[in-house]
């Protein structure tokens, strides 16, 4: 299936918090070598999470857009060798003050394979509770839980109010995978 690309060099232009940017050295099927710039990204978790009949969403300033987004709660996977699950648990704990003990996987996506590698691992989980949440960051400690019902977040989906990636994928793959009905 495809072509036969193969990678021969990578160089480090930069080695940041939350990326690390390479230039690529690739030989094309047709033996030409050409460069592309690739960002680098340890992965994600996201959990679609209800909670008493509501869709638990949290708003927070998002530098790169100087604006404020609704998601589902979401983190990247920075703690090295920790197991996907036990992130998204933690994220869940950190930014909406829930917790849970059940998790189910709804699928993987990548974000943009155009010129990142970042993959994010999207879980559901139905039987949470409250704890007091652990705000890690200044975005986080000024963010807001939001708790829509699960009978209007389709008008949230359709209407512009949420416009995050993770968060449109994991709610519809809730709704197909039968976690949420709408």
């Amino acid at each position: 299936m495809g072509a036969k690309f193969t990678i021969e060099g990578t160089k480090l232009i930069h080695e940041g918090y939350v990326v690390r940017s390479e230039v690529l050295s690739v030989r094309t099927p047709e033996g030409d070598l050409v460069e592309r710039e690739v960002a680098r990204h340890p992965g994600a978790v996201a959990v679609v999470a209800v909670h008493d009949d509501n869709i638990v969403l949290v708003s927070q300033y998002r530098v790169a857009l100087d604006s404020d987004l609704i998601e589902i709660p979401a983190g990247k996977r920075d703690i090295a060798g920790e197991d996907p699950e036990i992130a998204a648990k933690r994220e869940l704990v950190e930014e909406v003050g829930l917790e849970t003990d059940e998790l189910v996987q709804l699928g993987t996506f990548v974000t943009a394979a155009g010129f990142c590698d970042e993959q994010i691992i999207i879980y559901a989980t139905t039987t949470c509770r409250k704890v007091p949440r652990r705000v890690e960051g200044p975005e986080e400690a000024h963010s807001e839980v939001v708790g829509v019902p699960v009978a209007e977040i389709g008008s949230w989906l359709t209407d512009g109010r949420i416009t995050d990636a993770k968060t449109l994928i994991g709610l519809f793959w809730a709704r197909e995978q039968g976690v949420v009905s709408w």
